[in-house]
């Protein structure tokens, strides 16, 4: 049998779980926050007062928060690219199901950008109405991160996708759980409380494709393996890597949004050594059995990863100055 129609069948057989996944990780639209919840209420006698209150809390952020801010808005808003990536995946049928509505995946693949959905209105709706940022420079970049496509080098292997996304959901995690820290410790409360919810989901997202990964090692241990090799050697592509702000060149803005990220420490380069160890512990790489010897070969690069990644994360050097966005106007900005 074809290493594909091995993939396929594993899919299947992860399918038949898939809505016990959806009940564990995902939560029904009429509970789940929605972003009206945590911003000014447009109908409320006190919503201008409320606007003023937060704009006034919004003043003590310090400028890489504001780019880091609006990058990872920029990146949560180009969520269609991400539901059109993962439904061309093989196993996931978005046109099947005896109901019209799809396969099981195609279900999880709706429900969960249901969910990751409201991470880019909220975070929209809180630059705008903190009078902070020159929203229709970012409105132009999200258009153009969506209109450049995205590619993390996954072609259409599930096993890929779903090292990929466990890993990224973490990442962002990260990201906007430090935001939130940096928000809180600089008088935001509004904000901080808008990036720790987000990040709760984020690491709810994670938990349900790291589960993906370990039912497929149970099943398909050596070929999984060779997944995670691969993933990992050859990087982990940000999604915002070709991030560009007006007039500029595909993904000339990635290095400096990074940067910002970095000098104030939302998301490091360690940061991307403690996800990959974290992910090596959770599913236990170093106790898989019956391994082939290419298999076994790609486990002992996995194992041997993190001491190199932190040895070439030590010599990294960030600049002190921060790059001037047009996104962000440093005169407005403390």
């Amino acid at each position: 049998m074809s290493i594909q129609n091995v993939r396929l069948e594993v899919m299947q057989f992860l399918e038949k779980n898939i809505d016990t996944f959806v009940q564990n990780y995902l939560i029904p639209v009429e509970k789940i926050w929605q972003p009206s919840d945590m911003l000014p209420d447009s109908q409320s006698d006190t919503f201008f007062e409320e606007v003023r209150e937060l704009q006034e809390y919004a003043k003590e952020l310090p400028y890489d928060c504001w780019v880091v801010l609006v990058g990872d808005t920029i990146t949560e808003e180009a969520l269609p690219t991400y539901e059109s990536w993962l439904l061309d995946v093989e196993g996931i049928d978005q046109r099947g199901g005896e109901d019209g509505d799809g396969n099981g995946w195609a279900k999880w693949i709706r429900h969960w950008t249901g969910e990751e959905n409201r991470h880019g209105d909220l975070l929209n709706k809180y630059l705008y109405l903190s009078g902070r940022v020159n929203m229709r420079e970012v409105e132009i970049t999200t258009h153009h991160l969506i209109n450049d496509g995205f590619d993390p080098g996954t072609d259409r292997d599930p096993y890929k996708n779903f090292v990929f996304t466990s890993f990224q959901e973490l990442a962002t995690y990260v990201s906007h759980n430090r935001v939130a820290q940096l928000a809180k410790k600089n008088g935001d409360h509004k904000l901080s409380k808008i990036c720790r919810i987000i990040a709760g989901d984020e690491m709810r997202h994670h938990h349900a494709y790291s589960e993906f990964v370990e039912r497929i090692f149970q099943v398909d241990p050596s070929e999984m393996m060779k997944a995670f090799h691969y993933m990992m050697k050859r990087k982990i592509t940000m999604p915002a890597n070709l991030i560009r702000e007006s007039g500029g060149a595909i993904g000339d803005a990635f290095h400096h949004f990074s940067e910002s990220a970095q000098r104030i420490g939302v998301y490091t380069s360690m940061d991307y050594v403690d996800i990959l160890n974290k992910l090596i512990k959770r599913w236990e790489i170093d106790k898989i059995t019956n391994l082939t010897d290419d298999a076994e070969k790609a486990r002992d690069y996995l194992m041997r990863l993190p001491d190199r990644m932190t040895r070439l994360a030590d010599r990294i050097k960030i600049s002190e100055e921060s790059h001037v966005f047009k996104w962000v106007n440093p005169a407005i900005v403390k």
